[in-house]
């Protein structure tokens, strides 16, 4: 084979290579040609949308954002760890929240049925309404004479008292007051011949022994106890 040969065989395997070079800096070419025009619009809508911002952004505030951000970044860095974790956490007691949201509506919905929860407002209303009528010292004093009424239902739970209060609430039913008539000394002993009368009386007698105590505040009982027996 000649030179001249050879030379042209190169030639052929450089035209060759060339080739896909020379189809694809003519496909950049067409695609620069369609970009042209659509960088321009776009050009130009970014520095219209720009104009409404201009007043409030400056270059230098871009910059100390920046140097901002390059100075936290450790602290960008804590509040991703954390993130992490809560999304952890939310993720470990999403099945927990799924079986108990719906026990939980469930429980007040049937302390709406029974009314608590109206119960627990009106409560507060009273609250509210005892605070609007009476002074810290009212209040105070309010609850000192609670305090003694606990007392006295704490003793009306005995069951001779509550038993005593029973009977002591049936009487006035068993009163007729339309047919009581002016009763004298003679009337009296003519009463007392009957069982009821002196039933009742001999009542009378023993509530008066117990009202006796209220004098000294039950100490009488405890003398009678002490005296000696003749």
């Amino acid at each position: 084979m000649t030179n001249e040969e050879l030379i042209l065989e190169r030639l052929d395997r450089i035209e060759a290579q060339l080739a896909p070079i020379s189809s694809t800096a003519g496909s950049i070419s067409e695609l620069r040609e369609d970009l042209i025009p659509l960088s321009g619009q776009a050009f130009r809508l970014l520095i219209r949308e720009l104009e409404d911002v201009e007043s409030g952004f400056q270059l230098e505030d871009l910059m100390a954002l920046l140097k901002r951000f390059l100075r936290s970044i450790n602290h960008i860095i804590f509040t991703l760890e954390q993130l992490e974790n809560i999304v952890d956490f939310v993720t470990t007691i999403e099945p927990l929240l799924k079986s108990a949201v719906p026990q939980v509506i469930n429980y007040l919905d049937d302390l709406e049925q029974r009314g608590v929860l109206r119960i627990i407002t009106s409560m507060l209303d009273v609250r509210a309404k005892i605070a609007a009528a009476y002074s810290p010292e009212d209040v105070d004093q309010i609850g000192d004479g609670a305090v003694v009424a606990l007392g006295l239902a704490k003793r009306l739970a005995d069951p001779k008292a509550a038993e005593f209060m029973e009977k002591l609430a049936a009487l006035p039913s068993k009163v007729d007051l339309a047919n009581a008539k002016p009763v004298g000394p003679f009337g009296m002993l003519g009463a007392l011949g009957s069982k009821q009368a002196r039933e009742g009386l001999g009542v009378l007698m023993e509530l008066t022994k117990a009202m006796g105590e209220l004098k000294n505040g039950g100490s009488s009982a405890a003398a009678r106890e002490s005296e000696p027996i003749a």
